[in-house]
């Protein structure tokens, strides 16, 4: 699918992430933001709220279920795997504030990426970023550039 001008919205009050083509809305997911709330200030685990860009994109033909640490692929986790962290799985869409009060998001390392929790999705689980389903962020991966508009609601 060829989308001329995409662009996503968060809204942290309902749980989803909705694509955009224009107007036209293209798909829409549940996902999971931030436990700890809304906020801007580097080591809260809060999601920042606002105007963003997808800066770097990362994972592309990597398994479902690749772990990332610091953008590389370290291992692979699969459903019913116990573990005690919260892992970046699978694709990572890394963003940028665009303005003054979240201009520091692209350093706290904020992503939309998939996760090993997929059982919070719909609910705020995560620690800053925007979690969506494994199957669900290769979609969005695939159909959004680098330079794709993201606004962050409450």
């Amino acid at each position: 699918m060829n989308l001329t001008h995409p662009h996503l919205e968060v809204s942290i009050g309902t749980q989803r992430l909705r694509l955009f083509d224009d107007r036209r809305l293209i798909r829409e997911w549940a996902c999971s933001t931030s436990k700890f709330g809304i906020g801007f200030t580097e080591g809260s685990n809060k999601t920042p709220l606002g105007r963003f860009v997808v800066k770097e994109k990362h994972g592309d033909g990597s398994a479902s279920g690749t772990i990332f640490k610091s953008r590389q692929p370290v291992g692979h986790w699969q459903p019913g795997m116990e573990t005690k962290s919260d892992l970046v799985l699978t694709r990572i869409l890394w963003l940028h504030g665009t303005e003054p009060r979240n201009a520091n998001t692209y350093q706290r390392y904020i992503y939309i990426h998939g996760t090993n929790d997929e059982k919070s999705i719909g609910r705020p689980a995560s620690h800053g970023c925007v979690r969506l389903r494994n199957r669900e962020v290769i979609e969005l991966f695939d159909l959004v550039p680098v330079g794709t508009p993201v606004w962050i609601e409450e």
